[in-house]
């Protein structure tokens, strides 16, 4: 388990490194980037992620595969998916996943991802703005995504007053989360 987990922080180092060394925009998103949140408030709270994904421009998708090819990464599109496999011999598992800005990740979803102008830097990477990943989350609105969620309810970054903050296509999936946290 440790491994795991080590590999993935491994892992997000090295393509955050490949993309601000290409002088790429960029955000972390997905279970590092809820996690990097609440490990600003709580670092006992945060889960372990699974794996690491980026938003990235579209435009700049050429650009990401160069500076991530020379970082040992190798680019894959499969089943209209677009990842970077952390080395040759690589599992789905093991793959950065990647989606863009302001597109919807898929058709039903009823918003589009964020733009890179609602990222932040971090410590050693940068993320999607508080407000933007909770709207991702909120979009996605997998059971992953609802926990992610949760945990940032948990640790008081997400409250009530956050009703009144959201597109109102997503006002009831955060009340729904708030009014039964245990689900």
């Amino acid at each position: 388990m440790v491994l795991a987990v080590e590999r993935v922080r491994l892992r997000l180092l090295k393509v955050s490194s490949a993309l601000d060394g290409a002088e790429l925009s960029y955000a972390v998103v997905g279970d590092c980037a809820a996690g990097a949140w609440v490990a600003t408030v709580d670092v006992a709270a945060v889960r372990n992620a699974q794996d690491v994904e980026i938003l990235l421009e579209r435009s700049d998708l050429a650009s990401a595969i160069a500076a991530l090819e020379q970082s040992g990464f190798f680019y894959r599109h499969s089943a209209s998916l677009d990842m970077f496999l952390d080395g040759p011999d690589a599992k789905a598992r093991d793959a950065v996943p990647v989606v863009f800005a302001g597109e919807k990740v898929r058709a039903d979803y009823v918003l589009p991802t964020p733009t890179l102008a609602q990222a932040e830097r971090m410590a050693e990477f940068t993320t999607l703005g508080l407000e933007a990943l909770v709207c991702m989350k909120l979009t996605s609105n997998r059971r992953k995504d609802q926990v992610h969620v949760l945990d940032l309810i948990g640790v008081g970054l997400v409250d009530e007053s956050w009703l009144e903050r959201l597109p109102a296509a997503l006002v009831p999936r955060l009340q729904e989360l708030l009014e039964d946290p245990e689900g």
